[in-house]
């Protein structure tokens, strides 16, 4: 089936932020839409504010008066579900409850055509749940915008078992003529984003509840080392604890109490205290009017050395061939040394390697080495300009001081991390892919759309399996592997597919 015609009435129940967002968006696209809303001036009030926002879209030259009348004049609010009668296109967008949207779907059966296709815009609730016991099961589909909806580009496309092929087929088109990057999702819990990143935020609060580093520091890391927009203190801070946290606890019931997906302590406790973030003045962080928020710790670099700073590195120093070219950029002599092992640089007295998940002090005792300093994943170590570093407990502050100052030179802050598995930014992607590998090892999305799904849902710098290939599958599978020997974790476990992957040396988008 190929998309919706231009001409077909789209209808949408719920005139919230996203209900708005959603019928904005197809107004665009050129359908009329029928906005309906069971509180009294709700609809009309949604209009009002979508104008309001067009009309500073205007002023920024995104549309001309002209669209934005024509968008607006496609706008239509409807008193009663009787009048999406000769919708070809009903989304529903109103409260996360099992009973209220069915009685919805139940009087849109009987008002609607059958071949008008129903949608939900859930971002939690089983679809073939919610179209158990419909009359004709196989036209409901998911279909989940994110907020804000004209503006962010994922929709995840979510069939249930009756779902026909050909519904999810037009609604996949249907939002690619919409403008979005859709993507085809089995309902499993969670979908593909709210599943997937679940990890995210897991891995950071671990680290905090571990006192690894403070809030502020990992979620510095996150955002220079990681290249993500936010970090997790202070993005779920935004989300609102309450809300965050539900999902995580939804997730981790419907997996019948699997650990990956396992609440974090921490976070409860904020949300029994009411500490909720943003919106309560209070989360990870203080927003009360003069509270200054608390900066990253770094490292300080000592005063420039008496003597040039010089590195030696391996033949094959694998995934930091980047870090070992800033630092002949920066003027730091480097110079290749066939008798280092593979992977290591040597800086002074000081060994330098990437995290493969063991512990540093780990690290020293199974290689017999002396003054171990880890590096901790870049998502671009050419650029980067903040990492972390950990060291054994037998590495020297003067070996680490000489570490510190190579960095300085080359223009990166380190924060010198809590002896810890994989570091920071390197568990965290570690963790991401081994989650989307499991989502693709049960056919709830392709390799593709799990990383279409990341990168536009949440605006993630990399999809985690295209971040799994360029590292390797066999060191992210390596590190995984480290991190539940060092737990004892099931949490930690590597997916089937990402063990599979790494053995037979292949990647999850081709060579």
């Amino acid at each position: 089936m190929s998309a919706l015609q231009q001409n077909t009435v789209v209808g949408v129940i719920g005139a919230g932020a996203m209900g708005a967002g959603i019928a904005q968006v197809a107004a665009q696209a050129g359908h009329p839409v029928k906005l309906y809303d069971n509180r009294e001036g709700a609809a009309s009030s949604a209009i009002d504010a979508m104008a309001k926002q067009l009309a500073k879209l205007v002023e920024r030259q995104k549309f001309t008066t002209e669209q934005v009348q024509q968008i607006l004049s496609r706008l239509e609010v409807v008193s009663s579900l009787n009048d999406l009668a000769d919708a070809g296109l009903v989304v529903e967008a109103i409260v996360e409850n099992v009973d209220v949207k069915k009685a919805i779907f139940d009087t849109l059966e009987s008002v609607c055509a059958t071949d008008c296709i129903i949608a939900s815009n859930t971002s939690s609730i089983s679809i073939t749940r919610l179209a158990a016991g419909m009359q004709h099961p196989e036209r409901m589909i998911g279909m989940h915008f994110f907020n804000p909806a004209p503006i962010m580009k994922l929709v995840e496309v979510v069939s249930g078992l009756a779902t026909d092929s050909t519904v999810a087929a037009c609604i996949y088109e249907t939002a690619s003529n919409w403008g979005k990057k859709p993507v085809h999702a089995a309902s499993t819990p969670g979908f593909i984003v709210n599943r997937v990143a679940r990890p995210f935020y897991a891995e950071s609060f671990r680290l905090c509840q571990e006192q690894v580093a403070d809030c502020a520091t990992l979620d510095a890391l996150i955002k220079s080392a990681g290249g993500f927009r936010m970090g997790a203190f202070e993005l779920t801070d935004m989300i609102g604890h309450d809300v965050n946290y539900a999902v995580t606890c939804s997730v981790f019931d419907a997996y019948y109490g699997d650990f990956r997906f396992q609440p974090s302590l921490i976070q409860k406790d904020l949300v029994d205290a009411g500490f909720l973030g943003r919106k309560t003045g209070q989360g990870f962080y203080s927003y009360q009017e003069g509270v200054e928020k608390p900066k990253a710790q770094f490292s300080p670099a000592s005063s420039a050395p008496a003597t040039p700073i010089k590195c030696q590195v391996s033949k094959d120093i694998g995934h930091l061939t980047g870090l070992v070219e800033r630092l002949a950029q920066a003027g730091i002599q480097v110079t290749q040394e066939s008798s280092l092992a593979p992977g290591y640089l040597k800086v002074g007295d000081a060994w330098l390697a990437l995290t493969d998940g063991r512990m540093a002090c780990e690290r020293t005792i199974d290689e017999q080495l002396s003054d171990l300093v880890l590096v901790d994943l870049a998502l671009d170590y050419l650029a980067v300009e903040h990492i972390a570093l950990s060291r054994s407990a037998s590495t020297s502050d003067k070996s680490f001081e000489d570490v510190v100052a190579c960095f300085d030179l080359a223009g990166i802050k380190i924060s010198e991390v809590e002896d810890s598995p994989a570091l920071v930014v390197m568990r965290t992607v570690a963790m991401l892919a081994n989650e989307a590998a499991d989502a693709v090892l049960q056919g709830v999305a392709t390799a593709e759309g799990v990383d279409t799904a990341m990168c536009f849902g949440l605006n993630y710098p990399k999809g985690p399996l295209a971040w799994a290939d360029s590292i390797g599958v066999a060191k992210v599978n390596a590190v995984l592997h480290q991190l539940q020997l060092s737990y004892g974790e099931d949490r930690y476990r590597p997916s089937l597919l990402m063990r599979r992957t790494a053995m037979t040396g292949g990647y999850f988008h081709g060579e």
